[in-house]
């Protein structure tokens, strides 16, 4: 299963608790500063290393860009979210959009019974789809 990989600029740590908030799951947050053997510019550096949240859905991974530099978070990549309802998928779209920007209303769709496109306030683009019963691809 391929896994998202988010890339922030100092937000990392703000944005996984974001979404720890939203999709529930374990979240661990590795600072720069606990780094094996870093270069001495990490033992100070403010931001995320990795962080993974572990969801029922599935890893959602990221990190901050390497200390002095900067990252343009998301800027060509969606990352895909199912839901089971058209309620769960506009309930999370509306957590999304706090802060963020609406790409494509959440409403029915001639493949979903509810989908929508938001870029979040952290420069992440989601797309929330509910799947027809059952999943695509489902056995």
């Amino acid at each position: 299963m391929p896994v998202p990989y988010l890339h922030f600029t100092d937000t990392c740590r703000e944005a996984m608790t974001f979404y720890q908030s939203i999709f529930g799951g374990e979240l661990i947050l590795m600072g720069w500063d606990e780094a094996p053997g870093a270069p001495e510019e990490f033992k100070d550096a403010p931001g995320v290393m990795h962080a993974i949240l572990t969801t029922a859905r599935g890893p959602l991974m990221a990190s901050d860009a390497f200390p002095g530099q900067t990252a343009a978070p998301q800027t060509s990549v969606s990352v895909n979210w199912d839901c089971q309802t058209p309620e769960e998928g506009q309930d999370i779209y509306n957590k999304l959009l706090d802060g963020g920007e609406v790409t494509m209303p959440f409403e029915p769709t001639f493949f979903s019974a509810g989908f929508g496109m938001v870029k979040d306030r952290f420069g992440t683009h989601w797309m929330i789809m509910t799947y027809p019963d059952p999943a695509p691809g489902a056995g």
